[in-house]
């Protein structure tokens, strides 16, 4: 849909399975339970594979095919592994997947289904991440790792794009995102400037809020001691796979936005993220990912610091569907 903002020139190295333009929600019975009635859910879940990875991974292995490779590899808590694994089947490339041994065992059938090689790591997704490059090193694969190769940022910014044609373009007050590694809020803030540039929305922007898990928050930890980059989280732990980042590559970049946006970062507990999906599901019927489900969480948490009041628009993405985290959920539901 974006075709000219996007990196892939010839056509015959598109490679898609139907991704983007999912529904932003108004989400007016959430809403009034928060006390904000002007609050709309972006919906990942209805891409393929159910998340929003979809956006950035068919870029990343389209622009692998247009570059030659034949083999792709990434670290991924689950998602991201099973979407390498479904656009390079379609395009006739071969997976590699790197994942922490806890991952839950949906992931690892859903991307061993696409036909990807799945390594099982000791440890978090920094972890998998290092036996990823170097095995990448090693055999010459394509790596699509978060931030070292530019092109899932491009992919993601769709979200950017997307959120300001559905409203009119014209940008929401404010937005929750869920941050792990960051790159769908890099790449809708990289969207939005783009978009000024060529006129379509004007020099407002929505303030940024990034979303963490209490027991992984590096990003909150570095925005209120005023730093530039996030130092490692010792001891990564949450239901919220997609939230245990303990160093997000780009971080300087995630803090930047959220300062340039007069926004913030918020954590949350994995009891609040679960009540969130609950809440969520409930007043909505979204059956959202832990991750949505703690921006849900964070709604409740920033209104009562000042920083949503009930006239603003607020926007809260829900990165994936629940479904393919029912045992992870299971202990606190």
């Amino acid at each position: 849909r974006y075709d000219d903002v996007l990196p892939v020139e010839n056509p015959d190295h598109r490679i898609s399975l139907g991704e983007g333009f999912t529904p932003l929600l108004s989400a007016r019975r959430l809403g009034a339970k928060v006390g904000l009635p002007r609050l709309f859910v972006k919906d990942e879940s209805g891409n393929p594979t159910g998340s929003f990875k979809a956006r950035g991974l068919a870029l990343a292995v389209s622009m692998a095919k247009a570059l030659g490779a034949t083999a792709v590899c990434l670290p991924s808590a689950g998602n991201a592994g099973s979407a390498l694994g479904a656009y390079a089947a379609r395009g006739g490339l071969k997976a590699h997947v790197f994942v922490p041994r806890d991952v839950p065992r949906v992931f690892l059938m859903e991307t061993e289904a696409y036909g990807a090689e799945v390594v099982t790591v000791k440890g978090l997704i920094s972890d998998a991440g290092k036996a990823c490059a170097e095995r990448a090193k090693q055999e010459g694969w394509y790596e699509c790792a978060t931030l070292k190769e530019p092109y899932r940022v491009e992919g993601k910014k769709t979200m950017g794009y997307e959120l300001a044609e559905q409203m009119g373009w014209k940008l929401p007050d404010a937005i929750l995102y869920p941050t792990g590694g960051g790159t769908g809020l890099i790449g809708m803030w990289k969207a939005f400037r783009e978009m000024e540039v060529m006129g379509f929305v004007g020099p407002a922007r929505p303030r940024m809020y990034a979303v963490q898990a209490e027991g992984c928050a590096p990003i909150v930890k570095a925005f209120a001691e005023g730093l530039e980059e996030a130092p490692l989280w010792e001891n990564a732990q949450t239901l919220a796979h997609g939230l245990r980042v303990p160093k997000a590559l780009g971080d300087f970049l995630i803090l930047r936005a959220l300062r340039e946006s007069h926004g913030a970062a918020v954590a949350v507990s994995d009891a609040e993220i679960v009540q969130g999906v609950k809440d969520a599901s409930a007043t909505e019927g979204l059956f959202m990912a832990p991750e949505g489900g703690a921006a849900v969480a964070a709604l409740r948490k920033l209104k009562s610091s000042g920083h949503l009041s009930p006239d603003d628009t607020v926007v809260v993405f829900n990165t994936g569907t629940g479904y393919k985290y029912v045992e992870t959920l299971a202990p606190l539901w």
